[in-house]
């Protein structure tokens, strides 16, 4: 189903179970009237499937899954492991997860459980390889999705036990543990390994090497508990693909990246959190984000190499946006915009979360393509027109995204950043990353997101935003990229510690220092909402530094404060390349135009340089044929310079496309677009 051309994928969570037979029926009947082609089914469904140790219950999945299939609609079929039925919890009570302040949790929501503990890994192989056993020939069934959202950690007896058994295959003995978490500061010097336990509720600053490897240890612990189902249903039927659904968040102890080499299909679920053209920019950055994941993908490695790196979009919520605990209704057409520019940016298709608003549950308010008013309703009518729409351009599915620019992302920065003992409670590395994101996304340059290591050919210009660790390795990789000729841009707080989060001595950005031709001295971290005037007529926001050139020239300086007249932002050029340094975060019209600046000196060139403001443009590109994705995301019409054959509409552009406020349009170029070499 994944590499057979046969389109993008439409659909969404379906829980039957929740509902009687009749209305499976009636469900059926619209998703075929929406073009509804992949549902996930059964990922909340273990106290449906197995009501009591070892006794399955498999009658009424049986039905669902001939009903979909005789209807032509293929099935996600999800392990239920992510919400343990009240027997389990009773059986097991050790299993259940305990806090950081001791504190263990009860049965009464999804997550109940803690991964390190054997008896729920056992039990989830159990339910695994059960429906494994029989499903896994069904002709419905077109991919496996383990669990959901693993991020779920525990600080019980099973995980100490667990942890310290993962650090002393990390770090070899106690002596490297005690230098990479720099124990004598505190006396925290440790001569035994039954000393080491989980970074609990403590009196003041938990140690951050410790914290640090915490985060580590979960996202192994989680990925070896979805490798063992994995590893299940594949031993079944080796023919069908096996994933889990990515949720984002700084909660979440998963270094996606590093997970993204062992699943078939990346697959992630986004909910952006802002009302305003926030959601737009969000959407952006999780599909690049994604992306960038599915570069590392296991079908990558498996001789799909040279096809695009595709992924999904597991889940998103239809018609709202959830935002500071109020639901906010999508205004018409934003379904399809959100959706289409997780197409242009390589989704295989689009999934909701979910087929039915439930009548009851914790989330009974969640969005729904078929909401409590039932399927006369707007967010239904609008799901009809998404999925013809989806069919009309199913040709873009095999084309690549084109990106002149690459943003580094590390999982590690972020979690190390996030330490209280940090100089300011404002750092995020994932607030960076979206910060660089939003300035080029804006000035309409296409972005990949890359990891440290990363082949960069092709890319014009390198970002790193507060990349707070760098390993030697991780330098290296910098400075190679700029000898070869590599522009970049570092902001504040990269570079600044090892990969065990200790300082680098000597100045900051400790491991960009020498590329950069600058020594920071000293932070300056500003409160929240304050500013400090530049030079260029611009404003810094959230930090500032003491900035000493060593080879670098200013480009701008700070005009204000203790620091008026330093350095503010540097350029650097070296042999071959040219590295910027912002020691400030710049307002959002200053750094779209730094970067359009710094982008432009690389070489670099917006996807559609004549597009008006608040209208996203997306290239897609295959063998004799590209795509040009034109969402305009303003409340006004816009022409924007571009020709094609509209496969929205069918009609041709020859000059200008006329976008309607709110409209969107997907050409296919009807001659050779070639891209700048």
């Amino acid at each position: 189903m994944w590499g057979d051309g046969s389109g993008l994928r439409y659909g969404g969570d379906y829980n039957p179970e929740q509902w009687p037979a009749e209305v499976w029926r009636e469900d059926v009947a619209l998703m075929r009237r929406a073009r509804v082609n992949l549902v996930t089914v059964g990922v909340f469904a273990w106290s449906r499937l197995e009501p009591e140790p070892g006794r399955y219950t498999f009658g009424w999945l049986d039905q669902v899954l001939d009903l979909l299939h005789d209807n032509g609609i293929s099935v996600a079929l999800a392990t239920p492991t992510a919400s343990p039925p009240p027997w389990f919890s009773l059986a097991h009570p050790d299993a259940l997860p305990v806090t950081a302040d001791g504190v263990r949790l009860h049965h009464g929501s999804r997550d109940t459980y803690c991964a390190a503990a054997p008896a729920y890994r056992a039990a989830a192989r159990r339910i695994a390889a059960a429906l494994a056993d029989r499903y896994a020939h069904h002709p419905a069934l077109a991919l496996w999705h383990v669990h959901n959202e693993y991020g779920t950690t525990c600080h019980c007896p099973h995980t100490a036990r667990a942890f310290r058994r993962w650090l002393a295959d990390r770090h070899g003995d106690l002596d490297a543990l005690n230098a990479a978490w720099a124990t004598s500061f505190w006396s925290q010097h440790y001569t035994d390994w039954a000393q080491v336990d989980t970074p609990r509720a403590t009196q003041y600053l938990a140690n951050p090497g410790h914290l640090l490897d915490f985060r580590r240890f979960w996202s192994d612990t989680l990925l070896a508990a979805y490798a063992e189902q994995r590893d299940l249903l594949r031993a079944a039927n080796p023919a069908v693909p096996v994933t889990t659904n990515f949720v984002l968040g700084d909660w979440v102890p998963v270094d996606h990246a590093r997970w993204a080499a062992e699943v078939d299909l990346v697959a992630i679920d986004h909910y952006p959190d802002a009302t305003d053209g926030g959601a737009e920019e969000q959407t952006a950055l999780a599909a690049d984000l994604a992306r960038g994941w599915a570069r590392h993908g296991a079908g990558r490695r498996t001789g799909d190499i040279g096809r695009p790196a595709r992924w999904l979009l597991m889940e998103s919520a239809p018609n709202q946006i959830h935002s500071g605990g109020r639901m906010h209704a999508k205004e018409p057409g934003r379904m399809a915009r959100h959706s289409l520019s997780h197409v242009a940016r390589g989704s295989r298709g689009v999934m909701f979360f979910q087929w039915r608003a439930p009548a009851g549950g914790a989330e009974r308010f969640h969005s729904a393509l078929v909401p409590h008013a039932g399927p006369d309703a707007r967010v239904f009518r609008e799901a009809v027109d998404l999925g013809a729409t989806l069919e009309r351009i199913s040709e873009v599915d095999d084309g690549t995204v084109d990106a002149d620019v690459a943003i580094a992302w590390d999982a590690a920065s972020g979690w190390a950043l996030g330490h209280p003992g940090m100089p300011s409670p404002l750092l995020n590395h994932r607030d960076e990353v979206s910060a660089a994101h939003r300035a080029l996304w804006r000035a309409g340059f296409g972005t990949d997101i890359v990891l440290p290591g990363d082949r960069l050919d092709g890319y014009r210009l390198l970002v790193l935003p507060a990349l707070y660790l760098a390993s030697d390795a991780t330098a290296d990789w910098v400075c190679g990229y700029v000898r070869g000729g590599g522009h970049l841009l570092v902001t504040w707080l990269s570079g600044v510690a090892d990969e065990h989060a200790r300082v680098r001595l000597g100045g900051h950005p400790g491991a960009f220092r020498d590329v950069l031709g600058v020594r920071v001295e000293e932070f300056h971290p500003l409160a929240d909402g304050e500013t400090v005037p530049l030079s260029d007529g611009g404003t810094g926001r959230l930090w500032a530094e003491t900035v000493r050139l060593a080879g670098a020239e200013p480009v701008a300086s700070y005009a204000g404060g203790p620091l008026a007249g330093l350095p503010a932002v540097t350029r650097h050029r070296n042999d071959a390349g040219t590295a910027w340094y912002l020691s400030t975060r710049p307002d959002d019209a200053t750094y779209r135009r730094l970067v359009t600046q710094a982008a432009r000196a690389a070489g670099a060139t917006p996807v559609c340089p004549a597009a008006p403001a608040g209208v996203e443009a997306v290239r897609r590109r295959a063998a004799g044929a590209n795509w040009l994705f034109l969402l305009n995301h303003t409340d006004r019409p816009q022409r924007v310079p571009a020709a094609g054959v509209d496969l929205l509409t069918g009609a041709t552009a020859a000059t200008e496309v006329h976008l309607p406020a709110g409209g969107t349009a997907v050409l296919r170029a009807t001659g050779t677009v070639v891209r700048p070499a």
